[in-house]
């Protein structure tokens, strides 16, 4: 009899059967407990914050507040997390209309009104300024020089004109910069994309260390703290979610120090070891609002790459109600033919936006057989992808399972880039 599974799927999720003949090591992602009082925890985090004067001591003299949030694509609690802060804020003496809370899109497209008011709350979208990032206007960001690598460092200027510069977001794995949160609400966050470009290429894309969950030795992690303690980043906010999504803990105050406090945290709570490389995984975008798009789902990939064998397989699920993603990532989806084909291309060519996520993509893609259940995608994208691609979860599962022999190793992992998966080092 065949076991059935629930993958987060979009906003509802999808049900499979998985056929028996398998051994199967189902990996959910692992979490701490949800807090009793998260007001209560936000409010200590506040006023008793690591490596940092309280918020409300550091609004004292400052005439204006920028606070960079999370886009559409990130599920950080900013309505429960944001009348905390402003509240300190105006209480040290900034008035309301001097605050501005910028969406920090990246190069992700614009938060639309209703979006907006999703991600900070009816009352802060009516009460306060709530303004998009956009990458693409150089002349709205302030250049303030290159780092010591040489990247053009160029940040929003209603950021770094700010006399308060605060972030907020969340600590998860992240395919490229280790963990997100902290650095990240900056660059790329409210970053031109001059720069983005810069931190994308092929000299960070293909380092070893700048993948999931490498923060000590990654080379991209240290330029992101570089160019955003250049922006002046003062303070931060990032929470710890638990598995639904609920705050686990709280890590305010010094963007460095309190950032690596909540990595070591996430680490230990997420972490989940195997013994052994599996043969197949069945993994998923995440559900929503990670899968709106083919872009984001890529991380779904990219981490269950760390537990499949060489020359094994990987079955992605995501939704992708908004199909591919940017125009510039969308023609590359349909370009090239082959991984190594893209790899060689834009080995020395200049950047191209949004290149770096087909690019690790392709590094997967030479080492692992990619089959892919995205339907949101048009028919003439998903015959361009590398591997095969279905309309129906379970047809894409059955068909994968058929190129492995019977009794082979298969991991599941229903949420996708929010378990964080690896093989045990040996002893």
């Amino acid at each position: 009899m065949s076991r059935r599974l629930k993958l987060a799927f979009g906003k509802s999720g999808l049900e499979i059967a998985l056929p028996d003949g398998f051994e199967y090591v189902v990996l959910d992602a692992k979490s701490a407990p949800p807090l009793d009082d998260s007001a209560l925890a936000i409010a200590q985090a506040l006023d008793s914050p690591i490596g940092s004067a309280p918020l409300g001591e550091m609004a004292r003299g400052k005439s204006s507040a920028a606070i960079s949030v999370c886009d559409i694509t990130r599920p950080a609690p900013n309505r429960t997390v944001l009348p905390h802060v402003l509240k300190r804020l105006e209480a040290g003496g900034i008035e309301r209309s001097r605050i501005v809370i910028l969406i920090a899109t990246g190069l992700h497209r614009p938060a639309t009104p209703a979006e907006i008011r999703e991600i900070v709350g009816e009352e802060i979208a009516l009460r306060y300024r709530v303004e998009n990032h956009d990458a693409r206007q150089r002349d709205e960001h302030r250049f303030l020089g290159t780092s010591k690598s040489g990247t053009p460092a160029w940040i929003d200027e209603r950021f770094v004109g700010a006399d308060l510069r605060i972030t907020l977001g969340f600590i998860e794995p992240h395919l490229m910069a280790g963990y997100s949160g902290g650095r990240k609400l900056v660059v790329p966050g409210l970053a031109a994309q001059e720069t983005i470009k810069t931190i994308h290429s092929p000299r960070f894309m293909r380092e070893p260390l700048a993948t999931e969950a490498s923060i000590a030795d990654n080379p991209l992690h240290r330029e992101l703290v570089e160019i955003a303690g250049m922006a002046g980043h003062q303070f931060m906010v990032d929470v710890a979610l638990a598995r639904d999504r609920r705050i686990a803990a709280i890590f305010a105050g010094d963007p460095v120090e309190a950032h690596r406090r909540g990595v070591g945290f996430v680490a230990k709570a997420l972490l989940e070891e195997i013994d052994r490389p599996v043969d197949a995984v069945i993994t998923t975008g995440a559900g929503y609002p990670l899968d709106l798009t083919w872009y984001q789902c890529v991380k779904g990939i990219t981490a269950a790459s760390h537990i499949v064998r060489e020359g094994g397989r990987i079955l992605i699920a995501g939704a992708c109600p908004e199909g591919c993603g940017s125009p510039e990532f969308t023609r590359l989806t349909r370009e090239y033919p082959d991984p190594q084909s893209y790899l060689d291309a834009i080995a020395t060519a200049e950047v191209t936006v949004d290149q770096w996520q087909l690019e690790k993509l392709a590094l997967v893609a030479r080492r692992a057989d990619v089959f892919y259940c995205v339907p949101g995608l048009d028919p003439d994208l998903r015959a361009r992808l590398w591997g095969r691609a279905f309309d129906n979860i379970q047809a894409a599962v059955d068909a994968m399972l058929d190129t492995v022999p019977r009794g082979s190793r298969v991991g599941v992992i229903p949420e996708g880039p929010y378990a964080l998966a690896r093989v045990a080092q040996a002893a």
